[in-house]
Order: C-alpha cells, then sequence, then structure tokens
C-alpha cells in the first residue's frame, strides 16, 4: 500500500508516517514546516519508502502530482494550537478550507480513498456529553475568533461529504480529541507539553482560568492505530469517527501530576484567560468524546492511562 500524508513532519502525521513504514507501506509526506519539522522525521529518511517535499498543500499541482501515486490519502495538514488560532484566524480559515479543497479536488479525479482530520473544536459549546458523531454543534459568535477554527473545519466535513455524495469520493472523517505524546510542542498552546517543559525546568506551571475545565488526552500512538485500522475497514468510508480517550482529568490534576512527577520543584500558578489570550477567546468546561461508534467499526479504542501518558511525555522531553 502507498500513502499521501499532508502535514507529515508535524506531530501525529510523524507517528503515522512512521507506523505506515514500519507496517511495510509506501509513504510519501508534504508539509510546509510551518509548525512541523524535519527533525520528526529524521529517522524514516534511510528508507527506501519514504519521501517527502517540502510545499504548502495549496499547491494544487503538487497536491495532484502526490495523490496519483499512492492509494490512501490523509490529510492532517492544519492550523494547530489554540494560541495560534486565536492570534491569526485569517490564516487559519485560508489553511484548512484551502487546504481541504485543494486534497479533495486532486483525490476525487482517481477516486483515491481520503481521511479529512478534524477536531472536536466542531462540537463548540455543546453540552450534551459525551459528544456523539450526530450530535447537532454550537458556535459561539463571529466576534469570538476562537470559533473561526471550528467553523473552518465543520466545513471541510462537509466539503468532504459533499465530494462524497456528489463525486463519490471514498472519504473517512476523523475528530481528534486532545492527542499527546512524544514530538508535541507547546509553543502553539498545547497543554501536556508546556506543562512538562515548565516541570522539569522548575519553572511556575501556568494554568489558564480556574483550572477546572475537565479534557480527555489519548496517546498518539493509539490514535494511529485507529487510524491504520480505520483504512482497512471499508464499512468506514462516508462516516465521522470520534479518536480520542473518553477518561477525564481536570486541568488542576493534570497540573499538578506533572508537578509531582518532574520533581515537585515547580508552583502552580493561575493566569486569567484575558492575560493569556487576546480578544475573542472562550473555553469549555468539559470535552468528551463517545468513541463508541469507533469501537464498533474497528474493535479498538484509545485507553491509555493518563499517568502513563504523563510519564511517556516526560521520559520523551528528556531525551529530546
Amino acid at each position: 500500500m502507498r500513502a499521501f500524508i499532508t502535514g507529515g513532519a508535524g506531530f501525529i502525521g510523524s507517528h503515522l508516517a512512521e507506523r505506515l513504514i514500519a507496517d511495510g507501506w509506501e509513504v510519501w509526506i508534504l508539509d510546509d514546516l510551518s509548525t512541523g519539522s524535519m527533525l520528526n522525521v529524521d529517522a524514516l529518511t534511510i528508507s527506501s519508502r519514504f519521501h517527502y517535499r517540502i510545499g504548502s498543500v495549496t499547491n494544487e499541482e503538487l497536491v495532484a502530482a502526490l495523490v496519483d501515486r499512492v492509494d490512501v490519502v490523509f490529510h492532517l495538514a492544519a492550523a494547530v494550537g489554540v494560541k495560534l488560532i486565536v492570534e491569526k484566524p485569517t490564516h487559519t480559515i485560508e489553511t484548512n478550507v484551502r487546504g481541504s479543497e485543494v486534497v479533495l479536488q486532486a483525490a476525487a479525479k482517481k477516486g483515491k480513498l481520503t481521511f479529512i482530520a478534524s477536531t472536536s473544536e466542531v462540537y463548540g459549546k455543546g453540552v450534551k456529553l459525551p459528544f456523539a458523531e450526530d450530535d447537532d454543534l454550537l458556535f459561539g459568535a463571529t466576534t469570538k475568533s476562537r470559533w473561526a477554527y471550528a467553523c473552518s473545519k465543520a466545513i471541510d466535513e462537509y466539503l468532504a461529504l459533499a465530494y462524497a455524495r456528489e463525486r463519490e469520493l471514498p472519504v473517512v472523517i476523523a475528530r481528534f480529541f486532545n492527542t499527546v505524546g512524544p514530538r508535541q510542542v507547546g509553543r502553539y498552546g498545547m497543554v501536556l507539553p508546556t506543562f512538562v517543559r515548565q516541570g522539569l525546568r522548575g519553572e511556575d506551571i501556568t494554568v489558564f482560568g480556574s483550572g477546572e475545565q475537565r479534557r480527555c488526552f489519548g496517546f498518539v500512538s493509539e490514535v494511529v492505530e485507529a487510524l491504520v485500522r480505520l483504512a482497512r475497514t471499508p464499512a468506514a468510508i462516508g462516516q465521522v469517527f470520534n479518536i480520542g480517550n473518553d477518561a477525564e482529568i481536570s486541568i488542576n490534576a493534570l497540573a499538578e501530576l506533572v508537578r509531582e512527577k518532574t520533581g515537585g520543584r515547580s508552583k502552580i500558578v493561575h493566569v486569567s484567560y484575558d492575560e493569556a489570550y487576546p480578544d475573542g477567546f472562550e473555553d469549555m468546561e468539559r470535552r468528551i468524546p463517545s468513541v463508541a461508534k469507533l469501537e464498533r467499526a474497528i474493535g479498538f479504542r484509545p485507553s491509555m492511562k493518563v499517568d502513563e501518558i504523563t510519564e511517556r511525555v516526560i521520559v520523551s522531553m528528556k531525551n529530546a
């Protein structure tokens, strides 16, 4: 099998490339390195089955040429991280919507199986928990730039499903929930690597807001396992799947866990959202995926405990 991964030098993309190469696939990646890094795939460059191109997912000719080479397309390239999204909403919308349009157009010409990476953000301000794939979506006001990302990814989903209906393109939509693990960086607002970096340095661990907001964290290798299994499941075509761990932890509890596991030298300090982000930020108290549909489809669900996830992230950052 042959795969093309957009955003393949990024966090999830590099782990997916690594897994597919290990499984005997031939892999092409495309990345503009705006948030990804070639260091993430450095170990793969010795393989004759690994190929990379540096460029934008909005480059129609380049994307079309790479789509032509493969059997499966994993479209992971996107604007990432709360900080980047709030600070650069124009970049977020243009990157996500235009990039998906280019990929879907190229894939539709050849009928290639295409995975579209979406996000738990599309559930917006929904309060019916856990979030199920057929639930209504509830976005905040357009004056709040936080929702630019959620809306852009919802448009990606609508566009993909429209291609499925009108062009018979085989598509699968994956809504990721807080995926964490080695190679993830905190500079764009990812909470766990930020906490671990602060804890390892003995710096204050900064919690935004009250810290009582609760989140679920899935380890990247389990998320990749779900993607690989979905790629081998014909019944998944045309479907939307939550991919994440459904075990909750409060951000305060996560900060304390990281503090203890990194030596206990750090203090936990709370910072208001007004201090942390520009105008236009809103947060949600809870975000829990229903993974029942995923488990029915592939016989698997991410389930690694947050203690083990945290320990693995600490080890990886110590060894980086």
